[in-house]
Order: C-alpha cells, then structure tokens, then sequence
C-alpha cells in the first residue's frame, strides 16, 4: 500500500479519509442533494459510516486510497475523492528502465472518481483544486503512466469538469455499471497521460491563479 499522504492546497487540504471525518461528512451531504442524482452519496450517518469503513477496508487491501476534502474557508470537511484502481504493474526487474524504486512500492495506473462535495463547496473552486492536488501527487510524486476519470454518460457537469482539465476523451462504455438512479449506466471515459502533465498543469495553474513567473 502506498504510503498514506496529506495534499494541502490553498483552498483545501485533501486528509487521509477516517471515520473521524463521518458527521462533517453528513452535515455536507445533507445541505442540498440536488446535485447527486448521478453521484452515489450517503444520507444517513450510519451510511456514510459505512461508505467509509468500505473505503478504508479497500484502502489497506492495496486498491484505493481515500481523502476527505477539507475546505479551509470553514476549516470543515465537506467532501470526499480518492485515487481508486491502482494498478501496478510488476514485474522481476524495475520497470520502465531507470525507475524509481522496486515495482510495486507505487502505483503504475490509477483511477481518480468518487469525488463529491457539500453545496456550499460546489463551484468555490474546491474541486478544481482538489483535482490539481491529487494529480500533482499522481504525476510528480508516484509517476504513473496514466490517470483515468470517468463519469455518467449523462452528467453534462461532471463531465464539463473533466474536459476543462484538459484530459483526453477515450471513447463512451456502454452498460459499464449500476447508475446512482439505480439504472444500467452508461460511462464517458477520459485519461490524462504523463507526457501530458505539463500542459495540463500549467492550464490548471492559470484557471487556479497560480500561474508561475517565468
């Protein structure tokens, strides 16, 4: 399992997911749930308790690692995202050639998803910020060959989110899985590879107001 991490920004700090984080997770999730109706986000405080020990049980399993988003406006957690699907790819030697490390120490692949935030969040920047966190992590620190984000096919916003980060659309799986609506979901599918960071880091970077002298 990768070694757990805290990503701070200036917004909000990404903490390493813990049943700590359960009641300000309810209290977020309960302001206004209008905008879930593609996101699979608990209600009730024993759900959300449950949403995060299933995290935390696929977390020591090696598969995910799970954060709850902290908006430093309220200095509450009013979210939560995860690097989900790790993937490594092992193997007797290091691989590429010239990699940091024994494989496995790290991820080669990852997915990023199960993002969602409390209302008064949405649309504050939180999530833009979040994502360059985590991406950052990903790219600069872990080095992976790939990350994936997804959304239902039909979540015109989630899907506008992805896009504005600048990561390539990979094609639309059909019947992928079990919708939140409980339907036969069909997803859209993107990726940003490693050659592909800098530009998107330094898009991110102007949309964050963070643009780097030259």
């Amino acid at each position: 399992m990768p070694a757990l991490v805290t990503l701070s920004g200036r917004l909000v700090r990404l903490e390493p997911l813990s049943l700590a984080a359960v009641d300000d997770l309810v209290a977020a999730a309960s302001e206004d749930r209008s905008t879930y109706g593609f996101t699979r986000v608990p209600h009730s405080r024993d759900d959300m308790a449950s949403y995060v020990e299933a995290a935390l049980a696929e977390q020591a399993e090696g598969r995910t690692m799970p954060f709850a988003i902290r908006w430093l406006h309220t200095d509450r957690v009013v979210g939560a995202t995860r690097f989900m699907h790790l993937e490594y790819w092992q193997g007797p030697m290091p691989w590429p050639p010239g990699a940091r490390g024994a494989v496995g120490e790290v991820p080669s692949v990852a997915d990023i998803g199960y993002t969602w935030l409390g209302a008064s969040a949405q649309g504050t920047g939180a999530n833009r910020e979040s994502k360059f966190l985590l991406l950052s992590h990903a790219f600069e620190t872990w080095q992976l060959h790939r990350v994936t984000l997804k959304a239902d096919v039909r979540n015109v916003r989630s899907r506008a989110a992805i896009e504005a980060l600048g990561a390539h659309f990979d094609g639309v799986r059909r019947a992928e899985s079990r919708g939140a609506d409980d339907t036969v979901r069909d997803t859209a599918f993107y990726s940003i590879l490693i050659s592909e960071w800098p530009a998107v880091r330094e898009r991110l970077l102007h949309r964050l107001g963070l643009v780097e002298a030259a």
